[in-house]
Formats: structure tokens, C-alpha cells, sequence
């Protein structure tokens, strides 16, 4: 056999093409040659590297492949039959599998069918998982499973062992009735047969199989059929000859170099039959690697060399948190690439922080390819159509709705530009706020209520422009149309028939004008765009192949409809689909982004090693959900700690393959607190030991700067406008006057700016909605009883509490909350009322009434308006005003102090007359009722209190003075609306904090700036 191996500091593919090209060009008769590569990209690797080694010179290269494209074509050319079953198809195969799951008895007692194909599908695909993985093994699961379960082992793995007939019987009759064949196995019996041929008829070209580090059964059987070629070699990346032949015998499955070892068991090798082809290169950091990660048994070789070791090019990135990281290393990118020639990558198996990194380096004007690629499921034609069948599961509620209709494909027969501008139409005049009643009827309901109800006009058309939106009704009407397939569905139907649904309905959202208007030659399908693509086409070959094999599941409801495709998408993964456009390509040469997989045998100049944390890189072991590990370990399928050995080995080698490698990872991730992977911990403990420690990386500091003003930070300071005395509101209400005196700026932006806050989509019920349920019903109990106070009247106040609450179409479960608030609330108020009539007689309540009065300023007249709750009228003609609150109420020190003057200004108005319909009168009470419906379920209080030195009559008698002095104030064309200038007294509610920037000012004067 011939064998080599090329140590890790060299530059593997290099040697390689070098090495090939050294070869006698007439010692091959039939061909160039032939190359095997453990994967496609280290072909394409492969082959640029044959570039720089030819440096522009002509020559006839070998042939690049893959191990797993290895091809019938190529075996039949050499005379051997590979005759063998077509490969099942992957959605075939998933649905299938979901089928006889939700057949076992398992999984199909109790469960409603129609709710469990979501569930069923990952099942399916953690059982293909485990076939792939034993094939790739060389293991027979029907022989090797039924001893897998000891008597001692729980119930739970024999019920386990008996749901996995299903791979162990049922599925292997099912492909030999079907004549097919399980994807891996067949890929498997290729190679052996490929191995079988080789050793039959060896070829007479060189045949290499070159970087191949950890490999299955069939692909080490390949490597023994290519080392025993006449022309055959096998290269090996980085094995360590210097390491220990004791420690090498006890390496453990997670070492850098098991993956390795187990290959040269495979071949009946051992080390001494290596030859190395050593480049010269200096092997310090091979050395200093094999230090760090020397076995546990070899821990104690630490203590004996505390000579230091060589770690220049080496540095830490100890970032707080992952966005911190990403934008580091972003920087680091963006550093090397400014460097003429310099190549650099990212290598990590965190995809979120590969996609922030993306990110991050699109903001200096730079695209990275990302070998990972893009899900499936998040590809824009997929988001569109989930979106749609949210909607159509959401009864086309607000939110739902609009994220379809706001989608950059949602056209509705349109252009894409009239059709956003309609949506936000629609949003404007009938979704915002509560939501209306499910469906079409629902959305028909909203806008003849708009209609009736002659609302403001849409003041919001001007920022359409220049698109033109389209009526409510008519937009309605087509909406109505184009969800018809779907919302025209009932019941459970058959998958097959649900996705066609949904396929039609997105294609007539996604329709433009010009494909509906287009003749028939021009070859333009309505909502064909949703296909155009490589992930249009990718999504329509999904979706073709769920129709064609999924009508076997049981019919499924439109509500798991999203769910399926999330589901059914899962892991799909699509390569190189932003790296061009109109066929430029976008990716930066010399920057990349790459998996782990993706990075062997790669070199670059600079390498950050991204996402070293515990549970990313290493991963956490799994055994999987099927087998526990003594399970696995009888039936012969590798442990999980072989993963963390190849984690480890990518790892190593990406280490030494690189000039520069920057090591990154995250103090917190998700929120939590981050570990550092148990290689890096190692390292620091190695080194640490001879007084050493890596450098940090200086793009920590970069960050920190990145988005800093060069001339420092200016804070902000709060806005004081101070608009035209002519533009100055002349009418306020009393809860405005109390708004006007805690955050002037609200009143600006309301009155004079004219602002108004849009209501939320799908507004739900505030504790406002509660208080106006309170208001009303105890409006019309007491104008039914104004004199005579029943017995039986809590009963007439719960019925009233009920009607209102009926009135307000709460959600049930609202409904079920206050309902027995309301009543505990009711019985309150009639014995609280009854005890008041006992005590004082009344001439007159007048409730909910409304005043107005112009008050003589400097300037010119101001009108106060408001409205009392409640008044009642002594037979001294002294009043007693009453304000319902089932929030909390003003306390009788803020009351003193001016800062709440609604029942103070109310008498004062009561004083002037002001009340429609109530004579002017003294006021002598002025009591809040704090209706809560709680375990205090109501609470009378009086402000001032009865210890103040104050009385109600002192304080309304310098209400409107004050008014006066304050509106004297505003007339004064230097006096600003400032935002919430006491902090001390700061409105609850305001919807204009965000637009006088409160957070910005206010956390800079928290940090003692006075600017």
C-alpha cells in the first residue's frame, strides 16, 4: 500500500497539485488521472490550487470527483454492473415514515391525526437519520436492534425498541416491494462496488484519494482498493508522527487525530508505514497544538518542558456577546481584505453568527459567501407563502393580513407599489385598533361601519405617494378572490389538496398587472415570478414532491398548514443564491464564509475560529433520541464523543493550515452565560503553565469605536419648541390642563402639530375599556334610580355591568376575568351608595355632564371644557363632585399641589355655572370611588383629606387664577412646550415620549451631563 501523509502546517492542496504534476506525463496511456476529494468544495479548492501551482502554464489536469458523485456511468465504463434500486425520493421517503408512524400504536392511541402530521414529519426525519447513519456504519439495524435492549434497561428504550420496527421490518419490506433502496445504502453498495472494480480491473492512470480525515466503512474501503492500485495513493491530512505510541494506542474517540487512527486500522496500517512528505515548514504550532490537546493520560508531559512555545499569529476575541463578536470579526475581515492579495475566512458551525457576520460586512460594501448557504425556509418566495397561510389560518386577522399583503411578491393583480399602498390604506382606515371579526365578513363589516359611522378622512394619503392605493371596497373584493382556494376550504382535507390551495392563492397574491394583462405567446403565468430563481425553482421541486407523495397522510386542517411547510423544510439548505445577480458575481474573492466541513483543507492568511463555546464548537453529545449510549455501543454505531474527535480535528487543522488565526467566542449567548470550549481552556491552562498568554485581538477596541462620533458623543438636549402664539391652542379639556402642566410637548404635538398617535393592530382591551364599561353602567342605574335606592339594586347594577360588558365583545377569556370584578364591584356600590343616602339627602344628582366656559386671558379668550362623572346637589345648594376611577387616583398631596386639577377645576366650573343643566353652587366634597373589583373591591376617598390644612373651597377658589396665570404664561411667544419638564411629575400615558427622544435627554442627565 502507498500512504502518505502531509503535515498540518503545510499547504495541503498545494503539495497535492504540486506532487501530481511532478509525475512522468507518459507513464499514463488512458487518461490524466483521476482525483478523489472528500467533498465538492475541496474539488473546487483542489482545482485552483492546480491554478497557482501552473502559474498560467498549460496542462492536462486530472479528473476532480467527489467520493459520493462517483457516478453508474463511470463504473459501467470499466465493464462492472451496478445495476442497482433507484434511490427513494426524500419527501417519499419522510411521508411514508410520517405515515407508518402515526400507524403505530405508540403514537396513534389518543392522538387526533389531523394534529400530528407536524410532529410526526421530524420523527420521520430523525428515523431516516438513523438508518443514513447506520448504513454509512456498516450496520444492519435488523440484526443488530433486537439485542440492543438489556432486561435491565427501562421500559421506556423496550417500547423504544419496538417502535423502531419500523426500520427494522416494516420499511425494508416496503422498499424491496417497491423496488428502491435507501439513499445512503445505495451510495454505500456504489463505493463498493467502485472498490470491487478497482481491485478487479485496476486502472492504469494514477488514481490519488487525498484529504480524507474520518470516513464510513465504504469510503475506507475505497481508500484500501486506491492504496493497493498500481498507480493508487492515499494522502492523508496531518497525521502526527511524533505524538507518543502509547498515548496513540489510547487515543479517545473525541482527539483530533481518532478520526485518523481509525483509518489506519482500516487499511491495516500503522504510523511507521507513513511516508511523510515534509515541506520544511516550521512545525512549532504543530507542536504547540499537540501539547494543548494531548490526551488526559498524557496531561502530566505538561509539567516536564515549561520551556515557552511559539504563538505569534495566534490571538484571542473574548467578546461579551454575539453581536460584539460578529461585528469584530467583521472588522478583522474587513482589515485583511484591504491588505493587496491577502485571502481571509470565517470558520464557525454557529449559522447565526455566520448570517450577523454576513451582515455586519455588507456595511463596508463587501459580500461574503457563505458555503452554508440560505434555508429553504427563509427564502422569499418560502416566507411568502408561509405568510399566506398564516393569514388565511388567522382568518385574515390585522396582523396576519398585513405582513401577507406587505410582502415585496404581493402584487394582487397590481403593481407591487399600488398594492403595498392599498394594504397600508386598509391598515389606516380599518385594522388599526381592535381587531375586526374574523374572515371577509369581518373585513366587509369593518368598512360598511366606517362608512356609517363618517369618520375623519384618511389623512395619511400623502405618504403613498407616488403609488396609487386602491378603494377599501375594491381592495377588499380582490383579497376576497384571491384567498378564496384556501379560506374556501372546511374541515380536514387531504395534504395534497391543501397545498394546491395554497399554491393558487399565493400565485393570486403574487400576480402583477402585466401578467394578467400579457398574451398568451408572451408565456407569463399569473404569480410565475414566485418560481423564478434558483430558490423559486428549489421551492417548486418541494412543493411539487409534498402533492406527489403526501396524499397517503391522513387529511390535515388549514391550521397546521404552516406549521407542515416549516416542518417539512427543515434543514433544506440552498448554496450560492445572493452570491450573483444578473449574472455579476457579488462575493468578495478574498473573503469567506465557511462551515467547518466546508473549511478542510482550506489555507488562508487570516482564519477567525468563530463560536468556540460549549454545545457550538465542540457540539454537545447526543446519542439521539432513538438509542441511549450502551444501546448504540451494541448495536455498533459510533459513540458521540467520534463527533467532538472530527470537531476537534477541523479544529487542529484549521490552526495549523492558517498564517494568522484569531480564536473568538462569547461570554453570554442567547442571554446566557457562554463556556468556552474545553480546546481553548486547555490552551490557556498549557500556557498559562509557562507564563504565557495569547494577546487579544485589538478589533475588541475597533468595535468600540466603530460607532462613536470621531469628536465625541454630543447628548441631546430636550426639545423646546416654541411655535407662533397664533398657532396655540384656545380650547383644552380638563385632562389636558393637567397634561399641559406635566409635558407641554404633548400638547404641541397634539394641537399644534397636529399629530395622532395610530392605535395598535389588533388592539386589545385596556384597563381604559374597563373603566368606560364601569362609567356606563353606573351612568344608567343611577339616572333609573335617582331618588329611591332599592333593596334588590345590586342585582339591577350586576345586570347593567353584564349588558355593558356584552356590549364591548371582549374575548371570551377577558370576559370570564372581570366578569366577577364587575360583580363584586356592583354589590360595593349599592351598599356604598345606600349608606350615602341614609346620611345625606340630595335634590339633584346629574351624572355625566358636560361643561364649557371661556375664560378672560390677556390675549384673548380660552375655553375649558369638561365633564363630571357625577354631581350631587344638597338642600343647602352645596355640591359634592364625584370622579369614578378604577385606576389608581390622584393622591390628595398631588391634588394640593396643583399637579391633578381635574375635581378641582370641575368645581370650579360648577362654581361659574359652567355645567349644562346644573346651577352654579358651592362645592363641599370632592371624592374619588377607586372601583377596582378586587379583594377591596371599591374604596371611597375625599382630597383634600380631612387632615389637610386645606379645604375643596380653598383650592377651587385659585383654580381658574392659576389657570389664568398659566395660559398668560403660553401666550408669551418665548415661552417653549418643553417635554415633561418636572421630574417629579410625569404623565402615566403619553404617545409622544418617542418623538421628543425622553429616553435620549433624560438617561444622559441620569448620567450627571448637564449640557
Amino acid at each position: 500500500m502507498t500512504v502518505v501523509t502531509i503535515a498540518g502546517t503545510e499547504p495541503f492542496l498545494d503539495r497535492v497539485a504540486h506532487e501530481w504534476l511532478k509525475q512522468d506525463p507518459a507513464a499514463g496511456t488512458d487518461g490524466p488521472g483521476l482525483l478523489l476529494v472528500p467533498s465538492r468544495r475541496a474539488g473546487r479548492a483542489l482545482m485552483e490550487a492546480f491554478l497557482r501551482v501552473l502559474d498560467g502554464k498549460a496542462s492536462l489536469l486530472p479528473r476532480i470527483v467527489a467520493i459520493n458523485d462517483v457516478d453508474e456511468e463511470a463504473l459501467a465504463s470499466i465493464g462492472i454492473d451496478v445495476s442497482l434500486p433507484p434511490a427513494v425520493e426524500p419527501q417519499r421517503r419522510l411521508a411514508v415514515l410520517s405515515m407508518l408512524i402515526l400507524q403505530t400504536p405508540i403514537v396513534s392511541v389518543g392522538v387526533d391525526k389531523t394534529k400530528g402530521i407536524d410532529r410526526a414529519w421530524p420523527l420521520a426525519k430523525a428515523l431516516a437519520d438513523l438508518m443514513d447513519e447506520a448504513e454509512r456504519s456498516g450496520v444492519d439495524l435488523a440484526e443488530s436492534l433486537p439485542d440492543a435492549v438489556e432486561e435491565r434497561f427501562s421500559e421506556h428504550w423496550q417500547q423504544t425498541l419496538k417502535f423502531l420496527e419500523i426500520v427494522t421490518t416494516i420499511w425494508p419490506k416496503w422498499l424491496e416491494e417497491e423496488g428502491l433502496s435507501n439513499p445512503v445504502s445505495r451510495q454505500v453498495a456504489r463505493l463498493k462496488a467502485q472498490a470491487a472494480a478497482w481491485q478487479h480491473v485496476p486502472p492504469h492512470t494514477p488514481v490519488w484519494a487525498v484529504g480524507f480525515a474520518d470516513g464510513s466503512a465504504a469510503v475506507s474501503d475505497v481508500l484500501a482498493a486506491v492504496a493497493t492500485l498500481p498507480a493508487g495513493l492515499v494522502i492523508l491530512p496531518g497525521v502526527d508522527l511524533d505524538l507518543p505510541q502509547a498515548m496513540w494506542d489510547a487515543l479517545p474517540a473525541s482527539h483530533p487525530q481518532a478520526g485518523l487512527k481509525e483509518i489506519l486500522a482500516d487499511l491495516g496500517l500503522t504510523r511507521d508505514n507513513l511516508t511523510d512528505w515534509d515541506g520544511g515548514r516550521d512545525r512549532a504550532r504543530e507542536r504547540l497544538m499537540r501539547g494543548v490537546m494531548l490526551p488526559e493520560q498524557g496531561i502530566t508531559a505538561w509539567g516536564r518542558d515549561l520551556n515557552p512555545r511559539n504563538i505569534s499569529g495566534l490571538s484571542l476575541l473574548p467578546a461579551q456577546d454575539q453581536q460584539q463578536e460578529a461585528q469584530s470579526i467583521a472588522l478583522i475581515l474587513r482589515n485583511v481584505v484591504s491588505v493587496p492579495g491577502q485571502t481571509c475566512a470565517l470558520v464557525t458551525p454557529d449559522r447565526s453568527l455566520a448570517q450577523r457576520v454576513g451582515t455586519e460586512l455588507l456595511r463596508f460594501g463587501i459580500y461574503a459567501d457563505d458555503s452554508a448557504g440560505e434555508p429553504l425556509a427563509q427564502t422569499p418566495a418560502a416566507v411568502f407563502l408561509r405568510l399566506v397561510a398564516t393569514a388565511a389560518e388567522a382568518q385574515l386577522s390585522p396582523v396576519a393580513l398585513l405582513s401577507a399583503l406587505k410582502h415585496p411578491l404581493a402584487s394582487l393583480g397590481r403593481t407591487p407599489g399600488n398594492c403595498h399602498a392599498s394594504a397600508r390604506r386598509l391598515e389606516r382606515l380599518l385594522l388599526r385598533g381592535p381587531a375586526p371579526a374574523p374572515g371577509i365578513a369581518g373585513l366587509k363589516a369593518a368598512l360598511e361601519t366606517y362608512i356609517q359611522n363618517q369618520r375623519d378622512p384618511d389623512n395619511g394619503a400623502s405618504a403613498d405617494a407616488p403609488d396609487e392605493p386602491e378603494g377599501p371596497a375594491a381592495f377588499i373584493a380582490r383579497i376576497e378572490v384571491a384567498f378564496e382556494p384556501l379560506l374556501g376550504l372546511s374541515g380536514a382535507v387531504p395534504l395534497p389538496e391543501l397545498l394546491e390551495a395554497l399554491i393558487r392563492t399565493a400565485e393570486a397574491l403574487a400576480a402583477t398587472e402585466t401578467e394578467l394583462t400579457a398574451e398568451p405567446e408572451e408565456g407569463l403565468h399569473p404569480g410565475g415570478r414566485l418560481w423564478m430563481g434558483d430558490d423559486g425553482e428549489a421551492l417548486s421541486r418541494h412543493l411539487a414532491a409534498l402533492i406527489q407523495h403526501t396524499g397517503i397522510l391522513p387529511p390535515q386542517r388549514l391550521a397546521h398548514l404552516d406549521s407542515f411547510l416549516n416542518t417539512s423544510m427543515a434543514g433544506q439548505m440552498l448554496t450560492g443564491l445572493r452570491a450573483h445577480r444578473g449574472g455579476v458575481e457579488l462575493a468578495h474573492p478574498r473573503v469567506t464564509i465557511l462551515g467547518v466541513l466546508e473549511a478542510r483543507l482550506l489555507a488562508f492568511d487570516v482564519v477567525v475560529l468563530g463560536g468556540l463555546n460549549e454545545t457550538v464548537w465542540p457540539p454537545a453529545t447526543d446519542p439521539g433520541p432513538w438509542l441511549s449510549r450502551p444501546m448504540r455501543t451494541r448495536v455498533g454505531l459510533p459513540s458521540p464523543e467520534r463527533q467532538i474527535g472530527i470537531s476537534a480535528h477541523d479544529f487542529v487543522s484549521t490552526v495549523l493550515a492558517a498564517g494568522e488565526v484569531v480564536f473568538s467566542s462569547s461570554a453570554r449567548r442567547d442571554g446566557a452565560p457562554g463556556v468556552p470550549a474545553r480546546w481553548m481552556v486547555r490552551m490557556e491552562a498549557f500556557l498559562g503553565g509557562r507564563g504565557q498568554k495569547l494577546p487579544v485581538h485589538p478589533a475588541l477596541e475597533w468595535q468600540k469605536a466603530m460607532d462613536q462620533p470621531l469628536d465625541g458623543a454630543e447628548t441631546v438636549a430636550p426639545p423646546e419648541p416654541r411655535p407662533p402664539v397664533a398657532l396655540r391652542p384656545r380650547r383644552l379639556s380638563i385632562t389636558e390642563i393637567e397634561t399641559w402642566m406635566q409635558d407641554p410637548y404633548a400638547i404641541y404635538a397634539k394641537h399644534i402639530l397636529k399629530l395622532k398617535a395610530l392605535k395598535p393592530l389588533e388592539e386589545g382591551a385596556e384597563h381604559a375599556d374597563f373603566g368606560m364599561i364601569v362609567h356606563e353602567a353606573m351612568d344608567r342605574v343611577l339616572k333609573d334610580y335617582p331618588d329611591r335606592w332599592p333593596q334588590n339594586v345590586a342585582a339591577s347594577l350586576k345586570r347593567a355591568f353584564a349588558e355593558e360588558l356584552a356590549k364591548a365583545n371582549m374575548r371570551p377569556a377577558l370576559v370570564s376575568w372581570w366578569a366577577p370584578r364587575l360583580e363584586r364591584i356592583a354589590d360595593w356600590v349599592a351598599i356604598q351608595e345606600r349608606t350615602r343616602r341614609e346620611q345625606e339627602y340630595a335634590i339633584a344628582r346629574h351624572m355625566e355632564v358636560s361643561a364649557s366656559f371661556k375664560i378672560e386671558a390677556a390675549r384673548a379668550p380660552f375655553e375649558l371644557r369638561g365633564r363630571a362623572d357625577r354631581i350631587d346637589v344638597d338642600e343647602d345648594g352645596k355640591a359634592t363632585i364625584f370622579d369614578y376611577k378604577t385606576g389608581s387616583p390622584p393622591t390628595g398631596k398631588a391634588v394640593e399641589g396643583g399637579w391633578s386639577v381635574q375635581l378641582v377645576l370641575e368645581g370650579a366650573l360648577l362654581a361659574k355655572g359652567a355645567f349644562e343643566g346644573v346651577p352654579a353652587a358651592e362645592t363641599k366634597q370632592l371624592l374619588y370611588w377607586h372601583l377596582t373589583g378586587g379583594d377591596d373591591p371599591g374604596k371611597e376617598s375625599e382630597v383634600p383629606s380631612r387632615k389637610s390644612s386645606l379645604d375643596a373651597a380653598a383650592l377651587i377658589g385659585e383654580a381658574m387664577e392659576k389657570l389664568r396665570g398659566l395660559i398668560d404664561e403660553y401666550d408669551q411667544p418665548d415661552q417653549p412646550y418643553r417635554s415633561q419638564p418636572w421630574a417629579g411629575h410625569v404623565p402615566r400615558y403619553t404617545d409622544y415620549a418617542q418623538l421628543a427622544r425622553v429616553d435620549e435627554w433624560r438617561a444622559a442627565y441620569a448620567e450627571g451631563d448637564d449640557s
